[in-house]
Parts: C-alpha cells; structure tokens; sequence
C-alpha cells in the first residue's frame, strides 16, 4: 500500500470507528502535533474509539492529496459528531517501516464563499509537472522570504503574471490586487499578518504547501498555505489559519510544528 493511501486510510477511522487498523499503520511512538490531543498510537486510537461512541457520526471527505518523499500532505474537510465542518491540512510522515510516526495539521471552520465567489476547497485539480517539483518548492521559498515574511516586497509583482491571482482565503478577492486591497484594509484596522518562521515547505509537481508559524492581529498563529504555480508564476492559493491554543490547553508537549 502507498503512502497517499495508508493516509488515507488512518483519516478514515474517525468515521468508521474501526481502531484496531491503527495497529498496522501507526508506528508505536506516533508524535502527534495536534495541541488538543494526546502523542503516541493509544492515544489515537482512544481518539478513534470516543468518536465512535458519539451518538452522530463523524464525516471526513479527501478534496487532495499529495505526497513528498516520506510525508504525505491532505487536504480535508471533516465534521467531528457533528460538530460543524471544518477546512483541515493534514501532514503525515513514514518512518523507514512505513508505519506512520508524526503527524501535523491546521483546522478552520468552513465558511461561507469568499468575496470572488470561490471556496476553501473548490477547483480540484490533477497534479502536474513533476519534473519541476524542486523549482516550484525554491519559488515558493523565495516568495516567502520576499512578500510574506517582508524582506523585498517590491519583488511582489515578479511571483505573479500580472493580475492573475486565484485566491481561495474565505475573506479576500481573485487578484494580486485583490490581495493589496485586503492588507491595505487590514492595515487601516491596525491588524498585522506576520510570519516569522517557516517550517515546512513541502511539494510535488504544481502544488506546494507551507507550513509557517507567526501572528494575526497580535494572536500567535499557524499559517498553512497550498499554492499552484504555473508557468513559474504563483497561481492559485488555499489557506487554513489557526490561532495556536494556549500552553496550558495543550495535551502534549510536541508543540504545534
């Protein structure tokens, strides 16, 4: 079984309840990222068990999944016993058994279409140029080092072909304009979007996730970002914020990346 599909298959268990299947894909010493659960397999499974004994049942849809060399990254939409739908980016590492032994993951609230129409999940699309995974990862890298972190913001224009901007951020416009328009608002409301330290950047073809840690609006957040590059240009953009919980709400002590 390939890796996209063992990840596929754990993220399943919180629907059908079937724990014991853990046993064959979760390493023993499993690290869990997840402040508000236990580390480790039983930890899981308990998880899995409690979620099975909730009286409405928990829905979990794949929208995508990638996969970059010993992680795999999703990106979900799940209901927890009917709870409300939440966004969700999850990422998955092998160890060299094959069994998975970390995971991380962003979860926001589903919301309503942003201000171009566009969702938090739409335009599903197949993976493309494999042969410029490496380049694409580097873009990004660069884009975040000029815009998102701010150190060459004048650069922004050279990211994008001109005003073409596919934006799926629940609160801001297609376009790189659109883009502006929205710091420029919060900007006026006196809030701050900052990244300070980028964890993971992880890739396969045209796609590319970012996994980096900072505020919003003084709140320390966790910032996972999926871009499409196109013809060496940022294309497209999914996005799940969380504001990282408090340490004394923490059920582990992996810390949130």
């Amino acid at each position: 079984m390939i890796q996209i599909e063992k990840a596929l298959e754990l993220i399943q268990m919180f629907a059908s309840g079937d724990a014991d299947k853990a046993y064959d894909l979760l390493a023993e010493g499993y690290i869990q990222h997840n402040l508000a659960y236990g580390t480790g397999r039983d930890a899981f499974i308990g998880s899995v068990k409690y979620l099975a004994s909730a009286p409405v049942k928990t829905t979990v849809k794949n929208i995508r999944a990638f996969e970059d060399h010993d992680k795999v990254f999703l990106h979900n939409v799940y209901n927890f016993t009917g709870a409300g739908e939440q966004v969700a980016f999850d990422i998955f590492r092998f160890n060299e058994n094959g069994k998975i032994i970390e995971h991380w993951d962003n979860l926001t609230a589903k919301a309503d279409v942003n201000p171009s129409g566009r969702s938090q999940i739409d335009n599903v699309a197949p993976v493309l140029d494999l042969d410029k995974t490496e380049a694409n990862r580097q873009l990004v890298k660069d884009f975040l080092y000029d815009v998102m972190q701010g150190n060459n913001p004048q650069k922004t224009p050279d990211y994008f072909e001109g005003d073409t901007y596919i934006q799926h951020n629940t609160g801001i416009a297609d376009g790189v304009s659109g883009l502006g328009a929205a710091l420029e608002e919060m900007a006026k409301a006196n809030i701050q979007m900052i990244y300070t330290t980028i964890h993971q950047v992880l890739a396969q073809g045209n796609y590319v996730l970012a996994v980096s840690e900072g505020s919003f609006g003084g709140k320390p957040t966790s910032y996972y970002d999926l871009w499409r590059v196109e013809n060496g240009k940022i294309a497209e953009h999914w996005d799940v914020m969380e504001t990282i919980a408090d340490r004394s709400q923490w059920q582990n002590d992996n810390g949130k990346f």
